[in-house]
């Protein structure tokens, strides 16, 4: 390495083209990485989907969901199986191990379910596909106060013309119906005409559609025969023959039928600020940039107001993109800040042409470390953005203890720059570069991050390796050369602000060297003097640290709180409630959502803006809170959510959790609701409290369940108690009667005229553009409405009588689930929770659950066993990663240490520092009054790698010392001094670095602020104890060799006198 150092530094081309060269890859290799939020997490599920019409949760696990699961039991590479079984489909989600060949796996669970054979025959076709993950990207409303169907037009519209435009690729419409054609045909009808629901379907297949016929070559070319009878439109339909007489009369659909063609039968629908809107959502997929498709659709719909019919709006209700580029620029504001304050820094204790080459060596790192990203699969958001902040500070440490020392041999041996530069950098090399491969080591640990963590800490980790080598490359190969061809370093300044500049430099040299000599000279010699004082009370601040977290005077979290800039209230009735009542239970919502928007603007000050902008009602459905099981009934009459979008976060002085509550309070209790639920904050991971009770007997699953969470209601702070277990739909079970049966009639026939009758017998599906209908025959909805309508059913026996329904079946009125979950083929049920963070700790509550609540439980209901999700089984997944990670880490950084040093006891003593970097970590967040979360231990682990650097230089120096014939004690003392102030500064320019996200107050800043505290405070603290307490910890290590020696000596000697006796 000495060879190529003095080769770069003697060769100024090399060493620019070199730094220009890794500037300009860094700059192409900038626009072709895609910028999101958060980076795309990976999913590994597959999915597998069975529609079956009508059926109830219980016959769809009966008949569909258990039959995957036995076909599936056994297959390779799967982490976990999980299903639901709802009303009419069943879903079964494969979650495959980390690195598992998703498009093997694909392939054999679609051979594997494509051979059952055994799934009823009115079940669809099985839906094998992967989970892809995607990014929402704008979420438009286009609303206004005209029919269902006039809107959908406008909708599906928008949609397309947005699919159409360059760089856009997904689109979606929701919240609309599909269409539908309804032959409602009454029982009269069907008695007068002798028909059945299936030969009316049968004659709509038979005369609706369009049959090839082959071809006639004539001489004039070839002529293609087709029949052309396909059915599109009601009156169509309604013109087809059902029945010809023998006298050639025909009986149309029209003539038994009611035909109507319209929507389906479902009650979902949105309004958007009260007015009736369907979403076109578009989402980024792949390598494209969400910014990019924001702007191209942005033009469209700027273009798209003048062509609206009158009364029609279109409104960007949630704009991801804003999000990014808000957080994206708050980071690259924060950056320039952090990089003028290591400027500023280096420029006060170093001269400033040296500060300047110096502080090059920061973007010539970046460059390095943007041009890596694409091959590490990293791409541009608030972490790996967050990730350059961090390095700020950190690349600028081996540059600066290599720029320092090339000034001092300028200093000691003027008229040869380029001599001092190769013997400056030469000299600290070995220590340099095993500094910045601690550095390096102790962030590669972030790759044993389980869970979606990994992928957080993998972008902070994989950014920081790459900016680190790139440092160390320009550290050794470019900042020689500029500084050994530098001329004139000692040349006075001439011009004012220069002037100025070095008398202020000169004051702060000597305000330091009057710190050194007479503040902390005396200090580390007391330190030493009293060594073993200093290193015990020294360990006992870090036991008070760890006494800090554990008691709770320091909370701690897996996540950082972040608030939403919207509210949502999500409203549940009992299953089968009329749309009316849910309707009327949302009126009080909206109601009192009215009067929050008042009080809202009411309390705001004159300088910020409204704190509201539009809000969202949804009927039948909800779409927020993403990871609750109870959504799987969505599009149904019981359930409603109602949004509001507020002003972003920085502009207003009231946070969205006390929105949330206030909200709460001015609804009060809505009679007959079954859960609601208000929510202001993001949950990154689920419920904070989230456990999981599995069991084969859905009874004991719900009296386990309920006496948790009664148990659960007696703690302060811990709201939203539920569980996932919703009540189904009142069920009619039928049964055929003995009498029937003689009869010829079958429980199939029985069942198969009630489902045609009440939910239809689909008789075509058929294309109309984009849309999928289908042709549904059935009784009108005025003979579907209540169970007086089974009782005057008549069923047909096999000889075609008709007969009435009570003489053939009885029937049994019970209330089953709405939903069936299972996990690995058991069925569960999860308990959730909400924390109130000003009374509880999720992280606490979590060690209750597991050590006080559920032991009992599980003695009192045998078979029943349990685990945690959500928020807390990431948490657990991630820690135990973290865990390892650190253990690999600090096996690294010793190895690492100890090899340059040739020592154990220095690489040891070295490795003391670490723990007051959890010190400071503590500190920051008590001054802060932040959580320590899973990102504060990143920031701790990171910052392990940067204190050792400080220690390495302090020791080397010492050893250094020694080799000239100081005394151990003396040089032990002398080495803090001589190297003050590099250790301070290194020190400093990473704590500057971080000011600027430390003190931001803006919501995007909070994700990231518990890493900057740990990783800031972390190293200044650290700094502290390194400077004080490694050279006591040194003498400590002499003291014992001493005491070694010396015990070898006497043991010698009476080694010796024992020998001589004899």
């Amino acid at each position: 390495m000495n060879a190529m150092i003095a080769w770069f530094a003697r060769n100024r081309v090399a060493a620019n083209l070199l730094m220009w060269a890794i500037l300009i890859a860094g700059w192409v290799a900038l626009p072709t990485i895609k910028q999101t939020i958060f980076p795309d997490f990976p999913v590994n599920l597959v999915s597998v989907t069975v529609v079956y019409p009508g059926a109830s949760p219980e016959d769809m696990e009966r008949s569909v969901t258990l039959r995957i699961e036995e076909e599936l039991e056994g297959l390779e590479g799967v982490k976990e199986m999980t299903s639901s079984a709802n009303e009419g489909a069943t879903n079964v989600l494969i979650e495959l191990e980390t690195g598992a060949d998703i498009a093997k796996a694909l392939d054999e669970i679609q051979t594997r379910v494509d051979s059952i054979d055994t799934f009823p025959e009115e079940a669809e076709k099985p839906i094998v596909q992967e989970i892809l993950f995607r990014t929402q990207v704008l979420d438009i409303a286009v609303h206004g106060d005209v029919a269902e169907r006039s809107l959908k037009e406008l909708g599906q519209q928008v949609r397309d013309e947005i699919a159409a435009l360059p760089g856009v690729s997904q689109v979606d419409l929701v919240g609309t119906r599909p269409y539908e054609v309804s032959i409602d045909v009454s029982e009269a009808a069907l008695q007068r005409y002798g028909l059945r629901f299936e030969d009316v379907a049968l004659a709509v297949r038979r005369s609706s559609l369009d049959v090839p016929g082959g071809s006639v070559k004539t001489k004039g070319g070839e002529i293609l025969l087709r029949t052309d009878g396909q059915a599109y439109w009601g009156d169509e339909f309604a013109r087809l023959p059902v029945v010809t007489r023998d006298d050639g009369a025909r009986v149309l659909v029209g003539d038994v039928a009611a035909v109507r063609d319209d929507f389906e039968e479902s009650s979902k629908y949105a309004t958007l600020d009260g007015e009736r809107a369907v979403f076109v959502q578009v989402y980024r997929v792949g390598d494209q940039h969400a910014l990019d498709v924001a702007r191209a659709v942005k033009g469209y719909l700027a273009t798209l107001e003048t062509r609206l019919p009158d009364g029609v709006s279109v409104t960007i209700w949630d704009d991801d993109s804003k999000y990014l580029s808000d957080r994206i620029g708050m980071m690259l504001r924060n950056a320039r800040s952090g990089f003028v304050l290591v400027v500023v820094l280096l420029a006060m204790f170093l001269k400033l042409r040296v500060a300047l080459w110096v502080a090059v060596g920061v973007p010539v790192s970046v460059a390095g470390g943007v041009a890596l990203m694409p091959a590490l699969g990293i791409d541009i958001n608030i972490l790996s953005v967050f990730a350059f902040i961090m390095a700020l500070g950190i690349l600028v440490d081996d540059a600066i203890v290599t720029g320092e020392n090339i000034y001092s041999h300028m200093e000691r041996e003027p008229g040869d720059p380029m001599g001092a530069a190769i013997r400056g950098t030469q000299e600290v090399a070995v220590p340099v570069v095993f500094g910045v491969l601690t550095t390096i080591a102790a962030f590669a640990p972030f790759a044993l991050v389980e869970g979606h963590s990994k992928i957080m800490a993998v972008s902070i980790g994989g950014v920081m390796m790459a900016s680190l080598v790139f440092s160390l490359i320009e550290s050794k190969f470019v900042l020689p050369a500029h500084l050994g061809h530098s001329r004139n370093l000692d040349r006075p300044p001439r011009n004012p602000v220069s002037i100025r500049w070095a008398a202020f430099q000169r004051a702060v040299a000597r305000g330091l060297a009057w710190f050194v000599e007479d503040v902390y000279g005396p200090a580390v010699r007391r330190c030493i003097a009293w060594r073993y004082v200093t290193v015990a009370a020294s360990f006992g601040v870090f036991a008070f640290a760890i006494a800090l977290v554990a008691t709770g005077a320091v909370k701690s979290v897996m996540m950082p709180t972040m608030e939403r800039d919207s509210v949502s209230a999500r409203l549940r009735m009992p299953l089968g409630t009329p749309i009316a009542e849910t309707e009327s239970a949302m009126a009080q919502i909206e109601a009192a959502a009215r009067v929050l928007v008042d009080e809202l603007d009411a309390g705001r000050p004159d300088d910020e803006p409204p704190r509201f902008e539009h809000s969202v009602t949804m009927i039948g459905t909800q779409r927020s809170f993403g990871a609750d099981e109870r959504r799987s009934a969505t599009g149904q009459s019981h359930l409603a959510e109602m949004t509001l979008r507020l002003s972003p976060s920085e502009s207003r002085s009231v946070r969205s959790p006390e929105i949330a509550d206030r909200w709460r309070d001015l609804t009060g209790a809505i009679p007959g609701v079954e859960e609601l639920v208000f929510t202001g904050r993001f949950k990154h991971f689920g419920e904070p409290i989230d456990v999981e009770l599995r069991s084969e007997d859905t009874d004991v699953l719900r009296a386990a369940s309920a006496e948790l969470q009664e148990r659960l209601a007696h703690y302060p702070g811990i709201t939203d108690i539920r569980d996932s277990y919703v009540e189904g739909k009142q069920e009619l079970v039928l049964a055929i009667r003995p009498a029937a049966e003689a009869l010829g009639l079958t429980l199939e026939d029985l069942g198969r005229q009630v489902r045609q009758a009440f939910y239809g017998a689909e008789a075509q599906r058929i294309q109309r553009g984009r849309d999928e209908v289908k042709v549904m025959v059935r009784y009108p909805e005025e003979g579907r409405r209540s169970l007086a309508d089974v009782e005057r059913m008549r069923i047909r026996l096999p000889d075609g009588t008709a007969v009435p329904f009570a003489s053939v079946a009885r029937a049994e009125l019970r209330r089953g689930p709405a939903s069936i979950f299972r996990v690995d083929r058991q069925r569960r049920i999860r308990v959730t929770a909400d924390v109130d963070e000003t009374l509880a700790n999720a992280q606490e509550m979590a060690t209750e659950i597991e050590t006080k609540l559920v032991p009992p439980l599980l003695a009192e209901f045998p078979g029943v066993s349990w685990s945690f999700r959500g928020e807390q089984e990431e948490s657990r997944e991630a820690n135990s990663g973290l865990a390892r990670g650190f253990v690999v880490g600090l096996t690294a950084i010793f190895i690492l240490l100890a090899t340059p040093l040739r020592s154990y006891t220095q690489g040891l003593v070295i490795m003391l520092a670490i723990p007051f970097g959890y010190v400071g970590a503590v500190v920051g967040h008590l001054v802060f009054q932040q959580e320590m979360s899973f990102l504060s231990m990143t920031g701790v682990l990171a910052c392990a790698g940067v204190v050792v650097n400080d220690s390495l230089v302090l020791i080397t120096f010492m050893n250094r010392l020694r080799e000239e014939g100081m005394t151990a004690l003396e040089a032990a003392a002398r080495a803090g001094q001589s190297r003050f102030r590099a250790i301070l500064l290194t020190s400093l320019t990473t704590f500057a670095g971080l000011i600027p996200i430390m003190a931001d107050r803006t919501s995007q800043a909070q994700f990231v602020k518990p890493m900057a505290l740990s990783l800031g405070f972390g190293v200044l603290v650290a700094t502290v104890f390194t400077l004080l307490m490694i050279p006591a910890a040194v003498m400590i290590v002499e003291d014992v060799t001493a005491l070694a020696s010396r015990g070898r000596e006497a043991l010698a000697r009476r080694r010796r006198v024992a020998l001589g006796e004899r």
